[in-house]
């Protein structure tokens, strides 16, 4: 069995729902993860704000443009039969629901069961357009099945069995729909799986019925060689190892969710990245094959702190990084990247939160210095310890970029570098004429 997620854009209006029911009728039998429209969970964002600040008023006229962009797409949809009176009747009752939520106030939960909603009628829609075109299909909620444990990780045990449970009372039945994002907590509540979260949703799944494979659809060729917001010509790679899928979507290839990889990782169940507007077109594969050649792609993250402590007095002093980094651990702050000298330390965070409170601690082990606006450039491939002209290549692609911190021996798979983001552009076109379009190295 195969699992297939389709993304927002992939489900964002009745031509591409149109397209996936054409797509996924190549899969002999498959579980099929669906996000909301896109744009919909933004907004239930939004509605939860206006309530948390008691403007009611205003989250339910946002609620009732959502209604409004659902009966539109849902008409669209099906268009080509008699019987949209009692989808838009549906629709209706599930946005009333939403708003009855919004009037009870703000909650932590009241928010959460908003966040998911999109995922649910996404899938309603869907599931009945398939079932009038004759597409044999059975829409299983998130809720029976995918749950997450007193640590927020998924309860993949749980899970598994559940979900053996419900596929096993439908031996006959060829494609089922579930939501993506969506589960419940420890507790038994309503809760989500992060934003980004869908693909996440697609990898546990396939990890708990030990899927043949999973395809993630979205609206781009696979996975690029570079960002393609910022440099022109970019191109799909065919093929990654989990490792390099990893590296890439942590430091900023919004294509792929970071958590994703590791539950089909552990079961080698390879990812196949495809474009629902492309189905043809060869997509990215994501194994467990090493695949020589250096540099594969760059990717960018933003929203970099770097964070300096310089202390003369801690000179080989033993415990002074475990304190530093205890700080962190304190403030649940995770460190994206750390570079050390005898006399200092210097490390990236991408959460500002508690830096405030961070640094206060941080003073009193030795002088700090705090550098905001800056972006993380992440060179990604399969290195190894005699490759050669590899740092030089980088190097020279950012001759005329000032680079803060550089990292590279740390793992096979990257050589990250921090600048600032006003850099990034420009950084990121040199390193793609450097690697992609000159690069000779052995």
């Amino acid at each position: 069995m195969r699992v297939s997620k389709f993304g927002g854009t992939s489900v964002g209006s009745a031509q591409r729902l149109r397209e996936v029911a054409d797509i996924i009728q190549e899969n002999q039998r498959a579980i099929i993860v669906l996000s909301a429209m896109s744009g919909t969970t933004n907004a239930l964002v939004k509605v939860a704000e206006f309530i948390k600040r008691e403007e009611t008023y205003i989250a339910t006229e946002l609620i009732q443009e959502l209604k409004s962009k659902y009966l539109f797409e849902a008409n669209e949809l099906l268009s080509d039969f008699n019987c949209a009176t009692f989808l838009d009747e549906w629709i209706e009752e599930f946005f009333n629901h939403l708003i009855q939520l919004a009037k009870q106030g703000y909650s932590l939960e009241i928010e959460k069961e908003l966040l998911v909603q999109g995922e649910f009628v996404t899938t309603h829609i869907f599931t009945t357009y398939l079932d009038l075109i004759g597409i044999k299909v059975e829409n299983i909620s998130a809720l029976q099945f995918m749950r997450t444990d007193r640590n927020a990780e998924p309860d993949q045990y749980y899970i598994a069995e559940k979900l053996t449970e419900i596929l096993d009372q439908y031996p006959d039945t060829r494609f089922f729909i579930t939501q993506g994002y969506v589960c419940k907590n420890v507790q038994g509540k309503i809760d989500n799986l992060g934003r980004g979260g869908s693909d996440y949703s697609a990898t546990i799944i396939a990890a708990a019925i030990d899927a043949e494979d999973v395809q993630i659809w979205t609206d781009i060729d696979g996975m690029h060689n570079n960002d393609p917001r910022y440099v022109e010509s970019t191109q799909s790679i065919e093929q990654l190892s989990y490792s390099e899928a990893e590296e890439l979507a942590y430091f900023g290839a919004k294509i792929l969710h970071p958590t994703c990889i590791l539950p089909v990782r552990q079961h080698q169940i390879p990812i196949f990245i495809k474009n629902t507007m492309a189905p043809n077109a060869i997509g990215t594969r994501i194994g467990n094959d090493q695949i020589e050649g250096g540099a594969k792609a760059v990717a960018a993250k933003d929203g970099i702190i770097a964070i300096k402590i310089k202390s003369a007095r801690m000179l080989m002093a033993y415990g002074f990084l475990r304190r530093v980094f205890e700080i962190f651990e304190d403030y649940k702050t995770p460190i994206d990247m750390v570079t050390t000298s005898e006399v200092a330390v210097s490390m990236t965070i991408d959460n500002d939160q508690y830096l405030n409170e961070i640094v206060s601690k941080l003073e009193k082990l030795g002088e700090v210095t705090v550098t905001m606006n800056q972006s993380i450039i992440c060179v990604v491939g399969n290195f190894h310890a005699d490759t050669k002209g590899m740092i030089g290549l980088v190097g020279t692609g950012l001759k005329n970029i000032p680079i803060r911190m550089i990292s590279f021996g740390a793992s096979n798979s990257n050589i990250t570098l921090l600048i600032d983001t006003n850099n990034k552009s420009e950084a990121l076109n040199y390193l793609s004429e450097s690697l992609f379009k000159t690069a000779v190295y052995v």
